[in-house]
């Protein structure tokens, strides 16, 4: 048992100081002064910190993405250290443009092996390519039969690296993956990578004309990859779609056009659209290429998943987001969204996933995952398998 004393707690939404009691890998409760022997109980002066929820980054190339430049240029698994320092707690993983040399099986076996390291993980199968590639051979029996998937993607559209799916296609993939969902109690969500194609977020909108599939059952990521982009994102977030920022990003893009995360979620939130159809996710791991007007590699940098918790951070002090709405979306929106239960609060009864964040800077300072210390006074108590 762990008592973390008179914190400053956002659950998201504020709840002033209180204390927080964890057991068995769970909030207890949370009330102010809990009374609890230390010899049952480790106490924890938590009056220095603010405590909230462990974030969630529900796009991360957990066994490393890339190729777009030969072998030389695929990028690196993630190691448990470098979603620690970036106060992460649950991470889903999925693949991108490589669905040959990296598979969703080989998904499945890494963020099992990151639980037991001390993170919560889920997956989404498949790839960019549709027909996508599966475990058991389809989109539903992966999210019946495989307790980590949860959804499908990230399918690319309006992409040059993308399979080209017809309508028909892409319909019946979405379509799977709800009756799927629906079968297995999960999000069913379908991941969607957009591109800088000049066609958007048209096969969404066609799907909503055309299909009874509603808007919330897609995900469409990198949202703010360009202006044109964002704007179209503005538009199907007010018709009750979902949008996802990438948090990871270069000097290059943003100066191409890239709108950045912080600024993102404050024009959109100016906008008039509701927060609960926002999350953030860092695209950890995944490469970030920049091609010629011919499609030729002109350079590869690599996403970081500590570019989630920063841009939370710069949405705060530079774009005067409230803290509570800032953490909402990387924190109970993807929760909600993915269906994610026990995760993305602080409450009774939800697992015991904690960032503790300096109340001036909004550094992460302290990580317990499950009830367990990963962080503790800034430095990494717990790290990978070979790290």
């Amino acid at each position: 048992m762990l008592l973390l004393r008179n914190a400053d707690i956002f659950a998201p939404a504020p709840v002033g100081r209180a204390d927080i009691l964890l057991a068995g890998g769970r909030i207890d409760r949370i009330e102010p002064d809990i009374l609890i022997s230390e010899n049952y109980c480790s106490i924890v002066d938590a009056s220095s910190f603010v405590a909230v929820p462990g974030l969630i980054d529900a796009h991360v190339h957990i066994t490393g993405g890339g190729g777009e430049g030969g072998c030389a240029t695929r990028t690196p698994e993630i190691v448990l250290s470098d979603a620690v320092r970036g106060g992460i707690t649950t991470v889903v993983g999925c693949l991108g443009t490589d669905g040959v040399t990296r598979s969703p099986a080989a998904l499945v076996a890494k963020a099992r092996g990151l639980d037991e390291e001390g993170l919560s993980t889920f997956v989404y199968t498949g790839d960019y390519a549709v027909p996508t590639r599966t475990i058991t051979g389809s989109i539903e029996r992966d999210l019946l039969l495989i307790d980590k998937v949860i959804g499908v993607g990230e399918v690319a559209l309006s992409d040059h690296r993308s399979t080209q799916p017809t309508f028909e296609e892409f319909a019946r993939l979405a379509s799977e993956a709800r009756r799927g969902g629906i079968l297995s109690g999960k999000a069913g969500i379908v991941n969607v990578h957009v591109g800088d194609g000049r066609r958007g977020l048209s096969m969404l909108r066609r799907i909503l004309e055309e299909t009874e599939i509603p808007a919330a059952q897609f995900l469409p990521t990198h949202i703010n990859r360009n202006p044109a982009l964002f704007a179209e994102g503005i538009a199907w977030a007010k018709a009750g779609g979902l949008v996802d920022f990438t948090t990871s990003t270069v000097p290059a893009w943003l100066e191409e056009g890239e709108v950045k995360c912080s600024r993102g979620l404050r024009l959109m939130i100016d906008a008039g659209v509701e927060v609960l159809q926002i999350t953030f996710t860092s695209d950890g791991q995944g490469s970030m290429p920049a091609f010629d007007a011919e499609g030729r590699l002109q350079r590869l940098d690599v996403g970081r998943v500590t570019s989630l918790v920063s841009e939370v951070r710069d949405a705060v002090l530079h774009e005067r987001v409230p803290l509570e709405t800032a953490l909402q979306v990387v924190t109970s929106n993807p929760a909600r969204i993915l269906k994610l239960r026990g995760k993305g609060q602080l409450a009774a009864g939800a697992d015991a996933d904690i960032a503790l964040l300096d109340p001036r800077t909004l550094e992460v300072r302290g990580v317990i995952a499950r009830g367990r210390w990963l962080m503790r006074d800034g430095e990494v108590v717990v790290k990978g398998t070979f790290e």
